[in-house]
């Protein structure tokens, strides 16, 4: 689902008070939401739990750190949603080749997403180059393995500039799509980053994630509306439960 129409669809769920948010239908909804665990002290019983919580829910992807990868892939392996592991998390300061590595290890253990962290200090220095470079060295990764790659550029700690800047590379270097944050910063998805991001790569068709401070359901269809084709969230199960009680 790459755009969710802002008129009511059957069943759709969102209050049809404010025609500026969308009404998407629950199921949609889940379709666009990456079921997230990123924390440190994240335990194996919670990366459990949270592959129990996507299948139910019907999430499309579980999103967590690459050492969680082969137990999620085999948690998930007879059902639909998918793996995503983050790379390069959460700084963006390796190498664009620690990167790539990362990258293909975790697509080799099962991963078909990855969420990559952007060289923040080379882009706010003005060294594209090095920027280009490293998104590149991770979505070859990906290609190789066919999976999609998800470019992080960590919105709180730039300027518009240079999120144009981050778009435009990701685009240059055939991305498949952009994110707001990791979460991790001093800020994380605005409505305002995403409607910016959303026309910047629009002409090359990139998917924009919100990811960071996603928490309601008003949260997410902010986000949709403003440009959003998928959420990355540790409160999905909430999210969803909000959907369902609007049903």
């Amino acid at each position: 689902m790459n755009k969710t129409d802002s008129k009511a669809i059957d069943h759709g769920i969102g209050p049809a008070s404010n025609a500026a948010l969308p009404r998407v239908s629950v199921q949609q909804l889940a379709q666009m939401i990456d079921h997230t665990i990123l924390k440190p002290d994240a335990s194996r019983a919670d990366v459990e739990k949270l592959c129990r919580e996507a299948i139910e829910y019907e999430f499309f992807s579980v999103c967590v750190n690459p050492y969680w990868v082969p137990l999620v892939a085999g948690l998930l392996r007879s059902s639909p949603v998918k793996v995503c592991a983050v790379v390069g998390f959460p700084l963006g300061a390796q190498s664009a080749e620690i990167k790539a590595l990362e990258a293909r290890k975790a697509i080799g253990e099962g991963a078909r997403e990855i969420d990559m962290v952007i060289n923040v200090g080379a882009l706010k220095s003005g060294d594209d180059v090095t920027v280009l470079d490293d998104i590149r060295a991770v979505v070859e990764a990906c290609k190789e393995g066919q999976a999609l790659s998800k470019v992080i550029l960590e919105n709180c700690l730039l300027t518009a500039a240079e999120k144009v800047r981050a778009c435009e590379l990701s685009m240059e270097a055939q991305a498949n799509f952009v994110k707001t944050s990791t979460g991790f910063s001093n800020g994380g998805a605005t409505a305002e980053d995403i409607a910016l991001m959303a026309r910047t790569v629009a002409p090359k068709k990139l998917g924009v994630k919100a990811s960071g401070g996603v928490r309601t359901l008003d949260d997410a269809l902010r986000m949709i509306a403003a440009g959003a084709t998928r959420i990355g969230a540790s409160s999905s199960v909430k999210i969803l439960e909000e959907a369902r009680a609007q049903r």
